[in-house]
């Protein structure tokens, strides 16, 4: 059964880092792009960051917002997000997925709109002073 499941969330003060985690079971996860996604109240949800499988070599894309903030990245089973210096606008859900499709920058907006492949149920990242 292909099962994700995103942890890490939490409440932050503003200028604070959270790590996200996506583990994966079920499937090979190499296989995969993994992409990060979020949606606040009200909102569209939003592509954040993606990595590639072992075929593009792992290669990550980030969202304009999360370049220079966020980092992707990846082991055997799990994908993960770390982010830092957090603002109020990054309190949201975040949810990962997963696809054959790859990852890049389009993509990632594409994948968004889309919500294609197979989804976790979120972790919700709350920013507050």
């Amino acid at each position: 059964q292909v099962q994700l499941v995103e942890s890490g969330g939490g409440l932050v003060q503003p200028g604070a880092s959270l790590k996200l985690a996506c583990t994966a079971s079920g499937f090979t996860l190499d296989d995969y792009a993994v992409g990060w996604f979020r949606q606040a109240p009200g909102k569209a949800r939003e592509g954040v960051s993606c990595i590639g499988s072992s075929k593009s070599a792992f290669g990550t894309a980030y969202a304009d917002f999360a370049k220079g903030r966020f980092t992707t990245s990846r082991d055997a089973n799990t994908v993960y997000l770390q982010m830092n210096n957090l603002t109020h606008d990054d309190t949201a859900l975040y949810y990962c997925a997963r696809e054959r499709t790859g990852c890049g920058e389009q993509i990632l907006v594409l994948w968004a709109l889309s919500r294609l492949g197979d989804w976790g149920q979120g972790t919700q990242v709350t920013v507050s002073s």
